[in-house]
């Protein structure tokens, strides 16, 4: 799900495909979503597009290229629907969709169509355990277990010490995605059983050491408004935001979409190079993490609210000024790294933080508000730039973050009145520069390969159920000539594996929309028996939520 972007946060696609490199780097321009548009037809979709009845003002002459940048990013990096809203003032200068639901299907996508908007859910998270501190039912300086008295982290003192602040700050001492198997893909946990498991999670850093984003939290944090509250997280939503904003379209997760309902479909690179259509995810289990779907009509609104100091249209208060303020209060600085291209320059910030369900830096001058979300399919990024009072929401169905930071930052260009800036083109660049790094990590795998090797023990050793103290149980199964594991609580983590080299192979999963193909390694005893098991993604750009590298997998006794 937001997420730091390896997946698509920022993603380029490597060239690795079935141990082999060499695959093209991209598809052709003719995309997927143009072989079922004709060229003409695809600059009419963005004027058709617009919701009936929509309070949007005139276009202004800052967004009238709009139209063009959007075409130009879906041609580039291969996105079948795009939706956009821009606010400001209070008012909707814009909002709109350009393209498609489902590649191969008419529906266009329209200001209306919902999208799963992955972590840019925090910040409704967040919004609702400051709603019960002003009501005065928790603070927000409370310690977890006050109000959880089962919770656990590994470490005893963190456990004592963790604050309601503190789950929505990515600041625990966790490390980047840790426990995010518990619910990615789906899983069977409950939320319940996703919180037990937390207590054998690894930390990995210092408590409030470093910034280090995680989910998991998140689902701590869903816990307690529902504890606190005494409602279902998904009715707490409902009654207390989404009704009193106005938000009618939008739902809890992917379960909780109605018949009618014009829903996106995701869509992803196979084998990171085929586009295709995903099946859609839900995170019942960790929702609060990232569970809405919604759309670019519902999200103006809450753009609208937020930038009003938590007024709602009417001018009474969803939340106060001073709780509005200290959620965009800086919990845990980041590092700024450097951009991975020159053309990326202008973007990269002089400071970069995290409040509480929101990611906070600068840009041109003035202090974003702002947030991304990452998802199987669909990906996404709200923006708000307070000091000028505008929001700029982009929902996208298709794995691409540089899709949706070449059109926020054209639209904040051209509304700030920044030097022209060609964002596309800087995107472009940084993708093709990540597909070359991946290729050459590809090719270093290759190269230390000893491809004669064969396992030490036969087939049948390597057989077995191995578990992991958070994550449970994993199997291996000899299926005549192979090996298959699957992942007890995971239908979609389940695969063939390859002997790579030595005792060492290469799992590739049956859905092959994952991209997360993992190095298997097993240890073995002096006396030849497994000790234990260890997993790697072999690409650096599968998504940091298959957080493999954090299993310690040991033999189950039969």
């Amino acid at each position: 799900m937001s997420f730091r972007w390896r997946r698509s946060r920022g993603r380029a696609w490597p060239r690795y495909h079935r141990g082999k490199a060499g695959v093209p780097a991209s598809i052709p321009r003719e995309n997927a979503v143009n072989k079922w548009l004709g060229g003409g037809l695809v600059l009419a979709m963005g004027a058709a597009a617009q919701v009936a009845g929509a309070q949007e003002t005139a276009v202004p002459v800052e967004l009238q290229q709009l139209d063009a940048t959007v075409e130009r990013v879906r041609q580039q990096f291969d996105v079948p629907g795009v939706a956009v809203a821009v606010v400001k003032d209070g008012k909707v200068l814009l909002e709109r969709g350009w393209g498609l639901r489902e590649i191969g299907r008419p529906e266009p996508v329209q200001a209306d169509t919902l999208f799963a908007i992955a972590s840019n859910t925090k910040a409704f998270t967040a919004t609702s355990l400051n709603l019960l501190a002003e009501e005065g039912r928790l603070k927000m300086d409370d310690r977890v277990i006050d109000h959880l008295p089962s919770f656990r982290m590994s470490d005893p003192y963190v456990t004592g010490e963790m604050r309601i602040r503190d789950l929505l700050s990515h600041r625990s001492g966790l490390g980047l995605g840790a426990g995010d198997l518990l619910f990615w893909p789906t899983t069977t946990y409950s939320n319940a059983e996703v919180v037990a498991r937390l207590a054998q999670v690894p930390l990995k850093n210092g408590f409030r050491d470093r910034y280090a984003y995680d989910n998991i939290l998140y689902a701590v944090a869903q816990q307690v408004i529902e504890t606190v509250s005494g409602q279902p997280f998904a009715d707490f939503l409902q009654q207390r935001i989404f009704d009193r904003v106005g938000m009618a379209g939008t739902r809890y997760n992917a379960d909780h979409l109605q018949p009618g309902d014009k829903a996106a479909v995701g869509h992803a690179k196979y084998d990171f190079k085929d586009l295709r259509p995903v099946a859609p995810l839900t995170w019942s289990n960790n929702a609060g993490a990232g569970g809405i779907y919604s759309s670019v009509h519902d999200l103006a609104r809450w753009m609208n609210v937020q930038l009003s100091g938590g007024r709602l249209a009417d001018g009474t208060p969803l939340f106060s000024e001073k709780t509005q303020q200290q959620m965009w209060q800086m919990q845990i600085p980041q590092v700024v790294a450097p951009p991975s291209v020159p053309a990326l320059a202008p973007a990269v910030p002089n400071f970069a933080g995290y409040g509480e369900g929101w990611s906070l830096s600068d840009y041109r001058g003035q202090k974003l508000v702002w947030h991304t979300g990452g998802w199987p399919g669909q990906v996404s990024r709200l923006t708000l730039v307070p000091g000028r009072n505008l929001g700029v929401v982009v929902l996208t169905n298709q794995e691409s973050g540089a899709a949706f930071n070449a059109i926020t930052l054209s639209v904040l260009d051209a509304l700030l009145e920044a030097p022209a800036h060609d964002w596309v083109a800087a995107y472009a660049a940084s993708v093709a520069k990540a597909q070359d790094s991946a290729d050459e990590g590809w090719q270093k795998h290759l190269a230390a390969r000893a491809a004669k090797s064969r396992p030490s023990l036969p087939l049948s050793g390597y057989a077995g159920t191995y578990r992991d103290a958070w994550y449970g149980d994993v199997s291996v199964e000899q299926k005549g000539g192979a090996l298959r594991l699957r992942f007890g609580a995971t239908a979609d983590l389940a695969g063939t594996m390859e002997h790579w080299q030595h005792d060492t192979f290469i799992v590739r999963w049956d859905n092959r929309s994952l991209n997360a193909d993992a190095f298997v390694n097993f240890s073995l005893d002096p006396d030849g028996r497994v000790r234990d098991v260890r997993l790697q993604a072999v690409s650096s750009l599968t998504d940091f939520s298959f957080d493999f590298q954090d299993l310690l997998l040991r033999p189950v006794a039969p």
